[in-house]
């Protein structure tokens, strides 16, 4: 079971916040650090502002060694394709072939309306998730000295030189990742190297695999190929006492923590990701929303990973 560590900077951090969590996960032997592209904050100021999730990753790509970076999910509404490929591609070469890309839709209205991006309706989106997978693949995949042309209904490129090209061939992993019944699905049987189910249930993962799987044999694709993956929020303490105090620093109850997370002890906390191990999952990325609290992700080092194998 491969753990990644997922931060949530629109809530309050800034780079060097980051860069401890960033290299901490990388020193413990973490798999990968990555983190959420959002502008405003959810419930809270998010002081002392957002940061962008690209930038932030172009610098951890030169401030880290080995750790994997990536995406839950860069918005399909925040920037074109093209010049997101280009991007993605010189943070990837940055980092020695480190980077991973989460694309997702987009689906928090109100950092569009703070930050003047426009935001399509449900249907809207996803043609341009679609559009958007289709085109940085496309450009990615494209032989050096060639063109890539794409006519789409939103996107249209023409003879692009495609360039550059990242690191990793044929290119960086792509996540596609939600809660859909059916656009989904298809999306991450197309084009996704992972599939990822953002804060569930067990019983919701096991449909959605399925899903996906199903999809995959549609498309003809061995469903074997893909890496399915769960993000759930991480609450862990060596006793009762530590639990409660790291709930309580996040603004949450043990209790609904235990019910739709991974919380408690070290033996609960492996108890529930085997859990979800028998219902498909292969990797976890763990949500930690409190990012001066590096003795949490040591105690998940120290007790949580080897226990997993």
């Amino acid at each position: 079971m491969d753990l990644r560590i997922f931060t949530e900077p629109q809530q309050g951090a800034t780079y060097d916040d980051l860069l401890a969590v960033a290299r901490t996960a990388e020193e413990l032997g973490f798999d990968a650090f990555f983190r959420s592209d959002h502008y405003v904050g959810m419930g809270t100021p998010g002081l002392p502002g957002p940061t962008d999730a690209w930038i932030t990753l172009a610098g951890l790509a030169r401030d880290t060694s080995r750790i994997r970076l990536g995406t839950l999910m860069t918005s399909a509404t925040f920037r074109l394709p093209g010049p997101l490929a280009i991007a993605v591609a010189g943070v990837d070469q940055m980092s020695g072939g480190r980077v991973e890309l989460g694309l997702g839709a987009g689906w928090m209205v109100g950092e569009h309306t703070a930050y003047g991006i426009p935001f399509p309706d449900t249907g809207e989106r996803f043609d341009r998730l679609e559009e958007q997978l289709a085109v940085i693949t496309g450009l990615w995949r494209t032989p050096a000295g060639e063109g890539f042309s794409h006519d789409g209904q939103h996107y249209r490129l023409t003879d692009s030189p495609a360039l550059p090209k990242p690191t990793q061939t044929p290119h960086p992993p792509i996540l596609v990742g939600g809660k859909g019944k059916r656009r989904t699905p298809l999306l991450a049987a197309r084009y996704a190297d992972e599939f990822n189910i953002p804060f569930e249930s067990i019983e919701t993962t096991v449909d959605l695999f399925a899903r996906v799987r199903a999809a995959c044999r549609t498309e003809g694709r061995d469903p074997d190929s893909l890496i399915y993956s769960n993000a759930l929020v991480v609450c862990c303490g060596a006793d009762e006492a530590e639990v409660r105090r790291r709930a309580d620093a996040i603004g949450r109850a043990p209790d609904e923590l235990r019910a739709n997370g991974l919380a408690g002890t070290p033996a609960e906390v492996v108890d529930r990701i085997s859990a979800y191990a028998e219902a498909g999952c292969q990797r976890v990325y763990l949500q930690v929303l409190d990012l001066s609290d590096l003795a949490h992700l040591e105690l998940i080092a120290a007790e949580v990973m080897p226990r997993l194998g």
